[in-house]
């Protein structure tokens, strides 16, 4: 979990005023979770990341996170290939505008022709949650936090989301599935912890309160995680995968369609 720093740049989005037109069709979103407790660093084919990837491998990160960042880029890899009809090891990278300021940090997006899926890839304690669409889209899992965490981190956020936490007893539970709907949408719009935490609404209440444009839903998911996909535009049907551990060693079978 990242918290911005005091004295922060906040930028807004570069979002277009809406005009008139037909009515926004459903977006269908993609979901593959898979579980990374019972894998191993030995168990991982490596060979399909690119040199940015392996160098992020051999940084002198903790074993499991080097285990989750590793699961999550290879299955990341196989399912955006299995939609391209590419090699995995062909996929290719690049980072869109940052919505705020416009410089090239902002969300990461496939090299390729236009009209590409778009894609997100979250991990966190024992689930890996990748999301594909047509449209941006952001998804987010987090691990229950720790009581003390949920009061340090809670009074960041948006006022009717503080009251939500605060009616719940500020509950890990609660806090983890509004702090999961809103760094999903964080994610999907390309700005991240850039933007304060206070400025977006992304509670459970009132989804009328929701940034324009933008529909989120919360994601089953093991237990002690919470889990949410964020999406430019109404959601239409969410279709939910576990992938098994297999998908991502050298055995692996080809990518679900």
């Amino acid at each position: 979990m990242i918290i911005d720093r005091p004295g922060a740049p906040d930028p807004e989005p570069r979002t277009p005023a809406p005009g008139p037109g037909p009515v926004p069709a459903r977006i269908d979103v993609d979901l593959w979770q898979l579980r990374v407790d019972d894998l191993a660093e030995e168990d991982l084919d490596a060979s399909e990341l690119d040199a940015g990837e392996r160098d992020q491998l051999a940084h002198p990160l903790r074993a499991v996170d080097r285990l989750r960042y590793g699961v999550g880029h290879v299955a990341l890899r196989r399912l955006l290939a299995d939609r391209l009809g590419l090699a995995p090891a062909a996929v290719a990278y690049r980072r869109e505008p940052c919505p705020g300021c416009g410089a090239l940090h902002g969300r990461p997006a496939l090299d390729g022709p236009p009209g590409a899926p778009h894609f997100s890839l979250s991990h966190s304690g024992d689930v890996v949650l990748i999301g594909i669409a047509d449209r941006p889209v952001g998804v987010d899992v987090e691990t229950f936090p720790q009581a003390t965490t949920v009061r340090e981190v809670t009074g960041a956020l948006h006022p009717r989301e503080r009251a939500e936490i605060a009616e719940a007893g500020h509950a890990p539970e609660v806090f983890a599935r509004i702090w999961c709907r809103k760094e999903a949408y964080l994610k999907g719009i390309g700005i991240g912890m850039a933007r304060s935490l206070d400025k977006d609404y992304l509670g459970e209440r009132d989804p009328s309160a929701l940034p324009e444009g933008w529909d989120v839903q919360e994601v089953p998911t093991a237990a002690g995680h919470a889990a949410a996909v964020a999406v430019a535009g109404p959601l239409g049907l969410v279709r939910t995968s576990w992938l098994p551990a297999s998908f991502v060693t050298a055995a692996a079978p080809g990518a679900p369609s």
